[in-house]
């Protein structure tokens, strides 16, 4: 609720769409490029899995190891698969953090931009 109500309501002309990629560069602001997050597996490895749209994200390495674990050891898979498990798990709640400070960091450098252009246009109003 507190973000609906800081995107649409009280701060929309700051708050970053989710749905659009980031306005700004994302190497601004840091010394050295950042590396680049790859996949490894390929679409057609994946095609061949059957692994769903939905998660061909950037775990998906560790979602196929642990389908294809599921796959070896079948009815013991709990006991068998749970390192993988935790792998995957461990990728989708890394990537949840870097998604979110993306956000928070798209949300800073909007409100830095419109700062500055409220500071720009007073200079201005004062010459």
């Amino acid at each position: 609720m507190g973000n609906v109500m800081y995107a649409y309501i009280t701060h929309p002309d700051i708050a970053p769409d989710f749905r659009t990629p980031p306005v700004f560069d994302p190497d601004f602001g840091f010394e050295k490029q950042r590396k680049p997050r790859t996949i490894i597996s390929t679409r057609e490895q994946l095609d061949r899995a059957s692994i769903r749209l939905d998660r061909r994200d950037y775990c998906v390495d560790f979602y196929l190891k642990w389908m294809q674990c599921r796959e070896k050891n079948f009815p013991f898979v709990k006991s068998s698969c749970h390192h993988q498990q935790h792998d995957y798990d461990n990728c989708q709640y890394e990537d949840y953090i870097i998604r979110m400070k993306e956000y928070e960091r798209e949300k800073r450098l909007l409100a830095r931009a419109k700062k500055l252009k409220i500071k720009e246009a007073y200079e201005a109003l004062n010459q």
